[in-house]
């Protein structure tokens, strides 16, 4: 080594006797004894020569001075350049993960737009690329604030003014996205994006809120007032050129004020009772009114019924008089006849019935077989009729 003692006499690094004491570099002190300074001549020297044997500059130690100048300047040299071009390398590629959209600037002006994946371009600062995640969701929320985990109400954000003058607390997050598309427009055209949907957001909801009422807030009117807010916020936001997507806008709390709440729940209790007795007594009149009409229908039917079978009737009774007429008039005193005796026949079906014919000596009893007893009859039927019989017999004797 440079620094080794040569000739025995100690340590590497020795100042005074034995030999000559010599420095760590391999040169002696310089007039007189104890430690000296290096020799800077020599330092540089032999750096350029280590650099001419990395690069491949120059001989041995052996050159001319111009020689040792020469090969002295090609190594900084070279080593700049190589560090040149490595930057040069490593800023002219990039890469485009699959969640962001390659925005690429020249000189600040946008030139295109590329897909995920590795892409080249002009070295810096010639071309620069933005990559902005267009598929990330972004949340806000307005009208609270998450403080160690519990909401905070915001009321500057949260007051409005309702369609029936009411005040009401509300608060509500939107969710937005960049669109892929227009990410150019969403890093150019507006300077603060979150800001700008937060103030278009509020100010779509108190709209919304003030053509509602309090009470369709709290019940059926939800839905259609967070769908109402984001058609209007993102055509404002269309117009505005921001390149924002939003996916939702969600209603959190719809409640009155805390210092009417108390006052708010009452009302809203004696609403409730109200309408469950509108309900009771509508359930009431769609019972009776459904059994009245029934009730209706069914003498309504009857009578119609009745008068079916009348009409009827009268009409077959007029048909058989005209059917009997007509018989008559082909022969009238054999139908005469037999209409008298057809009328007897029903008239003493049931009597109890004596026979008188005129004999000579005068009226006489005719004895006959009385049928019509033969008959089974009730015993008060028979006693009646046996009775009556009995007192017709005696008459008539």
């Amino acid at each position: 080594m440079p620094w080794e003692n040569k000739n025995g006499g100690g340590g590497g690094w020795q100042g005074g006797g034995g030999g000559g004491g010599r420095g760590p570099w391999g040169q002696g002190p310089q007039g007189g004894g104890g430690n000296q300074p290096p020799d800077l001549d020599e330092l540089i020297r032999r750096g350029q020569e280590k650099f001419r044997q990395v690069f491949g500059g120059g001989g041995g130690g052996t050159g001319n001075g111009a020689g040792q100048g020469s090969g002295g300047a090609r190594g900084p040299i070279l080593l700049i350049l190589v560090a040149i071009i490595g930057i040069l390398a490593f800023t002219s590629f990039f890469r485009v993960n699959a969640n962001e959209k390659g925005i690429v600037l020249r000189f600040g002006e946008l030139v295109r737009t590329v897909q995920p994946g590795l892409h080249f371009k002009f070295p810096y600062p010639i071309e620069t690329v933005m990559t902005p995640a267009v598929t990330n969701i972004t949340s806000i929320d307005i009208g609270m604030r998450s403080s160690g985990g519990s909401p905070i109400s915001v009321p500057e954000e949260s007051l409005m003014l309702t369609g029936d003058e009411n005040i009401v607390d509300i608060s509500f997050s939107v969710q937005w996205r960049i669109k892929a598309e227009q990410a150019s427009d969403f890093l150019f055209n507006v300077e603060n994006p979150e800001l700008a949907v937060k103030a278009v957001a509020e100010s779509m909801m108190r709209e919304a809120v003030g053509s509602s009422e309090i009470e369709v807030l709290q019940t059926t009117g939800r839905s259609e007032v967070q769908e109402q807010v984001r058609i209007g916020l993102q055509k404002t936001l269309d117009e505005y050129g921001a390149g924002i997507d939003i996916t939702e806008v969600k209603l959190q709390k719809v409640d009155p004020p805390g210092q009417v709440l108390d006052a708010f729940r009452d009302v809203q209790a004696a609403r409730a009772d109200q309408e469950r007795l509108r309900n009771q007594a509508e359930t009431y009149a769609n019972t009776v009114i459904p059994r009245a009409r029934g009730e209706a229908a069914k003498i309504r039917q009857a009578a119609e019924a009745y008068r079916e079978q009348i009409v009827a009737e009268a009409e077959g009774d007029a048909q058989r008089f005209l059917s009997i007429y007509n018989e008559y008039r082909k022969a009238e005193d054999v139908t005469r006849r037999r209409i008298y005796l057809e009328t007897m026949q029903e008239v003493f079906a049931d009597l109890n019935k004596i026979v008188v014919t005129n004999g000579a000596g005068g009226q006489n009893v005719l004895p006959y077989l009385p049928l019509n007893e033969l008959k089974p009859k009730s015993s008060g039927t028979s006693s009646a009729a046996g009775s009556n019989g009995n007192q017709s017999t005696n008459g008539g004797r």
